[in-house]
């Protein structure tokens, strides 16, 4: 058997720890060719065991028949006891062979069928893992991770289905059109051409319901999503008093399940209606013609026996035909739905020379970046003249426009300079371009244009694993595992001792309420942190940063959830954090930047100004007018005057 631990470079599927080694197989015949690539030695098996199982099963009625050829051509009931050893051999043999051949078989299939939906799930959630920021913010979670559990189920189900079911079918059809050759030629004609017709329109009809089972996989997943969805918003839904609300979404949507699948199931039943029909036909014609052939001496009893044995076991299996070619492509729909979903190639992608940069210095430069999210890079937005660095505060002073297809842009050629170990904030109002730029930094999106460099590196000579490693980000909305506290704070560096985790804990000012809770350090946080106040989710990702100690650090609006007297102590934590760091803040609260280094105010994708707080207040410009609005304690007009 093939090491599960060993990667297969031409199929895409994943090392045991979901590493990703190529792309996952763009089409639902590539993905299920690439399963069974995998495992070719184990299938092989399955193929040859099946087929003895099929043979021996179809082979019990020629030595029905000939235990029948023997007692009836016997001259005595003690010459028939001495003649039947041979015949009643082969028939214990052949009843013998389909029992052991058949559970062989199942017990392989056992053993391999649930390792390889282990590393199917394993390779789709690590692919999952390499789509963009744009690509997550698209998709339901919920129903991401319903179709990573129905692709790998579904390829288990197909390659089951074709293995278990239409190879020894096939096998059945093969052999019994062989032993009624033998017994009469027309019977064999007959049987062919029935099985011809059965096999030609079961698959037509499965295949023109194929698009109705997709449709009901798709209400499923969809489904699924809204109703993570709903649970994950519980809190919101309680605070609106929008219970029923929810209620009745969640009742449209199961409408509209029920349609798609209402749909998908009365075809599938008019297609029942045909496979039973036309075995009926079948045995009444088999019957037919059998007694006729009998009754002209064309057949003996022993062939007689032996016709009606086939004909019933062909029944048997062709019955069930159009229904196995229903879950066919049912399986192989719900496939292709997941492998069109999350098999799709990666918009954020390592460059082919992209390497592991160490960042020694922390200088981060952005040079007449274009960016839009309503584009992707090179997709038509407009390109960069000149890549120079620029050093005027006010680059990209242009405003902001719309690419080729009209969606606005929110970097019109802006280009910035942070100097290393300088500590920059970034003002503005909201959707003037502070959170984009962070975006960029941390290359969740590539610009349509222009570089954005860190020492010098363009971000995409960074492997993404190796830039990430090297960045420190504390959220305003941090979001935690639903593991315990200690395993949250170590997330930021995976070898940290339970002591270093404790003392990152204090720096945050996390660790008096972690010691007050009943397990402590070991105490669940819930999904998503629930368990945790807004500033207890807060301290517990500074403590993960503070932990991480990258050279690169980024807080966005990382102590609004806080009060102010925590916010005075985790700021003097942060004050330490900072030191020897290129750190970039995002703040609406000016109080927590006037202490930094450097503000620099956007508005609308632009810097309007850049300078430490004092000379940015004695220019009275529009950090002054934001500055006076938030020291009077209430919002002015647009001039700021109050």
């Amino acid at each position: 058997m093939p090491d599960d631990r060993a990667p297969d470079r031409a199929t895409g599927l994943a090392r045991a720890d979901g590493t990703p080694v190529t792309p996952l197989p763009a089409t639902p015949l590539a993905f299920l060719w690439a399963a069974v690539r995998v495992r070719p030695w184990s299938y092989l098996a399955l193929l040859l065991l099946e087929t003895t199982q099929a043979g021996c099963g179809i082979l019990l009625p020629w030595a029905l028949g000939e235990v029948v050829r023997t007692v009836t051509g016997a001259g005595s009931a003690a010459d028939a006891f001495a003649r039947i050893d041979g015949p009643f051999a082969w028939f214990v043999a052949l009843s013998l062979g389909e029992v052991v051949a058949s559970r062989a078989s199942g017990t392989l299939f056992l053993w391999m069928f649930p390792r390889q939906r282990q590393a199917i799930a394993q390779a789709m959630s690590a692919w999952l893992q390499g789509h963009s920021h744009r690509y997550l913010g698209d998709n339901f979670a919920g129903a991401l991770a319903h179709r990573i559990g129905e692709t790998s189920l579904g390829v288990n189900q197909t390659l089951g289905l074709m293995l278990f079911d239409f190879w020894p079918v096939s096998v059945v059809f093969g052999v019994s059109i062989v032993l009624l050759h033998r017994a009469n030629a027309g019977l064999a004609l007959f049987v062919s051409l029935w099985i011809a017709g059965f096999v030609l329109a079961s698959f037509w009809l499965a295949r023109r319901c194929q698009p109705y089972s997709i449709a009901a996989a798709a209400a499923r997943s969809e489904t699924n999503g809204r109703i993570v969805d709903a649970v994950g918003n519980l809190t919101s839904s309680r605070l609106f008093a929008r219970f029923g609300h929810e209620r009745m979404l969640l009742r449209d949507q199961y409408r509209r399940e029920l349609k798609a699948i209402g749909t998908a199931n009365r075809y599938a039943e008019g297609v029942r209606w045909f496979q039973f029909l036309a075995a009926a036909a079948l045995k009444i014609g088999m019957l037919w013609y059998a007694i006729r052939l009998w009754r002209e001496g064309a057949i003996g009893v022993a062939e007689f026996v032996t016709v009606t044995g086939l004909a019933l076991l062909i029944i048997t299996e062709a019955r069930n035909l159009s229904r196995r070619f229903l879950e066919l492509f049912e399986y192989s729909g719900n496939v292709a739905n997941g492998v069109n979903t999350i098999a799709r190639p990666h918009e954020i992608v390592d460059a082919p020379g992209a390497r592991h940069v160490v960042v020694e210095r922390g200088a981060i430069e952005l040079r007449e970046v274009v960016f839009g999210y309503g584009h992707r890079a090179g997709d038509g937005a407009p390109t960069t003249k000149s890549r120079g660095a620029g050093t005027d505060a006010n680059a990209g002073k242009t405003a902001a426009r719309g690419g080729d297809d009209g969606a606005p842009l929110v970097f019109d050629r802006l280009s910035l300079r942070i100097a290393p170990g300088e500590r920059v904030g970034l003002v503005g109002a909201s959707g003037s371009g502070k959170s984009t730029l962070v975006n960029l930094v941390l290359r969740l999106y590539d610009p349509q244009s222009g570089a954005i460099l860190i020492d010098g590196h363009d971000l995409r000579d960074f492997t993404q694993d190796s830039l990430h490693a090297q960045i420190g980000l504390i959220p305003q909305d941090p979001s935690l595992f639903h593991r315990s506290l200690r395993d949250n704070i170590r997330y930021g560096r995976l070898d940290a001792s339970d002591a270093e985790v404790e003392a990152a804990a204090r720096q945050a000012q996390a660790h008096d309420f972690i010691a007050a809770m009943k397990e402590g350090y070991d105490s669940m946080v819930g999904e998503r942190g629930v368990k945790l106040s807004g500033g207890q989710r807060q301290r517990i990702a500074i403590a993960r940063v503070v932990l991480k100690n990258a050279p690169v650090l980024i807080l966005d609006e990382a102590t609004s959830a806080l009060d102010s007297l925590t916010e005075q102590a985790i700021q003097r934590t942060l004050d330490t954090v900072m030191r020897g760091k290129t750190v970039i803040v995002v703040a609406h609260r000016l109080s927590t930047i006037a202490h930094l280094d450097r503000i620099v105010v956007f508005e609308h994708g632009r810097v309007v100004e850049d300078g430490p707080h004092e000379a940015l207040l004695a220019r009275r410009g529009a950090y002054w007018r934001l500055w006076s609005r938030q020291a009077g304690g209430f919002l002015g007009d647009e001039t700021g005057e109050s």
